[in-house]
């Protein structure tokens, strides 16, 4: 049930110009300790020692999801479509406001060095002893696992998913937008107005409107763009392996039985993989940062020499490659054992396969793991998947081509250039 507030509040947002809240449940929500912990986590992790500007935090952008998703609603509501199921408009706006409520510090390189899932941390933390779940219950005591369906998108509506993970999603339109904007770039700019003017509910999804498919291309595109200049750029991957290879030599470290001169309980919860909900939301880049601070006077040399290069922006050098070579992998460890390099650490070879953004994939079905592909609605009430009817979507459909890179340390390596064999010194420019 919707409990509107005696006064709407708006926040100034640089991608919407205004979000509005006119819910008490929202407005209760955007101000529990979980949600505010959102300011202290980037939206970009380490982007921002790429594109300086990319300081933005998932604060705002889970502001902007729930605003484009109550802009839907607002536009399935005001047409009365008979196919937008009534009594779903609380449930829909809170998952698209909470749905990256789970995010850790650098959230993906934590997730990949620690196995862990954001959308797991999101359930736990809507469903846990924690200021979210009690705004909830107040709406109904099973409201908070409706929420949580949402996330996991086993809710009994699939449309209400769709909303906040398809390969339309709300989710998914602001982060373009509002990445592109912090990064500086055109990119990821499209007509949001336009696209919102022509989704429809139909039969269950939601669908777009043969008039608008201009339109969706350019957002298409947007997403194809953005994937290979700013979310695949090299020098983000450097930074990216840098902060991989600090939690890894910590993980390391803690199992030998290492005995750190700094960390904090929840570091240390983290690295013996026993996080609690509460644990949990205490770590946010601030207190890593300050981590990574204590951490470059170590007496581990290789854990203090990886911080020092990611907060002083020391990254590794690249060089692209045309495809991955495990022979050559395995030649330029060889190599690096012999002038005293860690090849674990100051070697490695980065492909796309990891990303977790990706370009527009036609062939997933609602029923799979994979997000619904965008669906075309023409004026006899035909479906049609869109690459179907867009030679620039088919073009560009599923397409994960791209360069491999080989990441190390040049200002270590280049000292010992005469050891190496001229073909990697070729291969490294040396």
């Amino acid at each position: 049930m919707l409990r509107q507030l005696e006064e709407e509040k708006v926040f100034k947002d640089p991608v919407h110009n205004s979000i509005y809240v006119q819910d008490a449940t929202i407005w209760g929500l955007i101000n529990t300790p979980e949600f505010q912990r959102l300011r202290r986590i980037r939206q970009l992790g380490t982007s921002y020692l790429t594109f300086h500007g990319a300081e933005h935090s998932r604060f705002s952008h889970s502001l902007g999801v729930y605003e484009i998703t109550r802009k839907i609603i607002s536009q399935f509501e005001r047409n009365r479509y008979k196919d937008w199921p009534q009594g779903e408009k609380l449930v829909s706006l809170c998952a698209s406001l909470l749905h990256d409520v789970g995010h850790g510090p650098f959230s993906h390189s934590i997730e990949q060095v620690f196995r862990t899932d954001h959308e797991e941390w999101t359930c736990e933390i809507i469903l846990g002893e924690t200021g979210i779940n009690r705004i909830l219950k107040e709406v109904d005591p099973a409201f908070p696992e409706q929420v949580a369906a949402v996330i996991r998108k086993t809710y009994d509506k699939p449309i209400v998913v769709s909303l906040v993970s398809s390969q339309m999603d709300a989710d998914r339109m602001d982060y373009l937008l509002r990445d592109a904007y912090f990064t500086g770039v055109n990119y990821g700019t499209f007509d949001l107005d336009r696209i919102l003017r022509v989704l429809r509910p139909h039969q269950g999804q939601i669908v777009v409107k043969e008039s608008g498919m201009h339109a969706v291309e350019d957002y298409l595109m947007s997403r194809y763009q953005m994937y290979w200049q700013i979310y695949f750029h090299p020098v983000t991957r450097s930074s990216e392996i840098l902060l991989r290879q600090i939690f890894r030599r910590a993980e390391e470290l803690h199992r030998a039985g290492y005995r750190f001169g700094f960390l904090l309980p929840p570091l240390e919860q983290l690295l013996r993989g026993t996080m609690t909900v509460n644990s949990y939301l205490a770590l946010d880049e601030a207190m890593v940062q300050t981590a990574f601070g204590q951490w470059m006077h170590e007496r581990d040399p290789l854990l203090a020499e990886l911080c020092r290069r990611f907060l002083n922006r020391r990254l590794y050098k690249y060089v692209p490659l045309e495809q991955p070579d495990e022979t050559l992998a395995e030649r330029l460890r060889t190599e690096w054992r012999k002038i005293g390099l860690d090849p674990d650490y100051h070697l490695e070879m980065d492909t796309p396969t990891d990303l977790p953004y990706d370009v527009y994939k036609p062939g997933a079905q609602p029923d799979t793991s994979d997000k619904a592909p965008v669906l075309v609605l023409d004026a006899k009430e035909r479906l049609t998947e869109i690459s179907l009817k867009s030679d620039i979507i088919r073009s560009i459909a599923g397409l994960h081509t791209g360069k491999y890179y080989i990441y190390y340390p040049d200002d270590l390596v280049r000292p010992h250039a005469p050891r190496l064999n001229r073909e990697t010194r070729d291969l490294l420019g040396l």
